[in-house]
């Protein structure tokens, strides 16, 4: 079965289903750039890590306990009262990043690309430490390529593309900072094909192009997403209902065929 939609798969931000689909997205857009960066670069994946605290409360059970007798038969407890336990368990969290390096030159990072999780978006750990890699990457003088395809959750741009009139209709963007100077936005809604992107080198070399619609194609072409994404439910968060109502058009006329 292909993909129903002609662009981004809305029903693929369940949360049960991201995860899988994030770090094959980020596989195969390795595998699309490797090709053309050979001979001068390389695409790496590397994992960026950090650290989620999940707290959980623990029940004391319910025990009698037969008390010693002291002076003059008085029971005498013996051990402190049951407190009620928080139980704190740190959970570490692997993110693929991929990071197009020059080996010649020290494995020098020219250019790094992300896709975005929920947890980026979202307060907390996650969002801290990937605003703290951007942060760090940008002042190595590399290029950044951030690739948001979740309508949910706070965009994080570096530069607000206030100027370019009513962002709120890009559903989906990617953000290319090109050192030094400039800020590139690819934004698409749910209606059409994901961008062909400009990927960033060294100064003096040709961009190397990214068609973000083919790689997604692929991802869900080899993965297990038809069997799993309920299309016979709502897809996850919010949509206009013009758009809802686009969605199940789609659908029913991918199932007629």
């Amino acid at each position: 079965m292909p993909c129903p939609f002609p662009g981004m798969d809305p029903y693929i931000e369940r949360p049960q289903i991201w995860p899988d689909f994030h770090d094959s997205l980020v596989a195969y857009i390795r595998e699309a750039l490797q090709p053309q960066l050979r001979p001068r670069y390389a695409a790496l994946t590397q994992d960026r890590l950090y650290v989620v605290e999940h707290r959980r409360p623990i029940r004391p059970d319910v025990s009698i306990v037969r008390a010693p007798l002291g002076e003059g038969g008085v029971a005498v407890l013996t051990r402190p009262d049951r407190p009620l336990v928080m139980e704190f368990v740190a959970e570490e969290i692997a993110q693929p990043i991929i990071h197009i390096i020059e080996p010649a030159a020290g494995n020098r990072i020219v250019t790094a690309i992300e896709v975005l999780s929920p947890d980026n978006k979202d307060p907390g750990p996650g969002r801290d430490s990937y605003l703290d890699k951007r942060d760090e990457l940008w002042h190595a003088d590399a290029h950044l390529v951030e690739i948001d395809l979740l309508r949910g959750g706070k965009r994080l741009f570096r530069v607000e593309p206030d100027q370019f009139g009513d962002t709120s209709q890009w559903q989906y963007v990617v953000v290319v900072s090109r050192r030094p100077r400039y800020c590139e936005f690819y934004p698409a809604t749910l209606r059409e094909r994901l961008p062909r992107i400009g990927i960033p080198l060294a100064a003096g070399d040709p961009d190397v192009m990214l068609d973000l619609q083919a790689v997604f194609n692929r991802c869900w072409d080899s993965g297990p997403y038809p069997a799993l994404l309920r299309y016979d439910e709502p897809p996850p968060g919010d949509l206009t209902e013009d758009d809802a109502a686009w969605c199940r058009h789609q659908l029913a006329r991918e199932t007629a065929d």
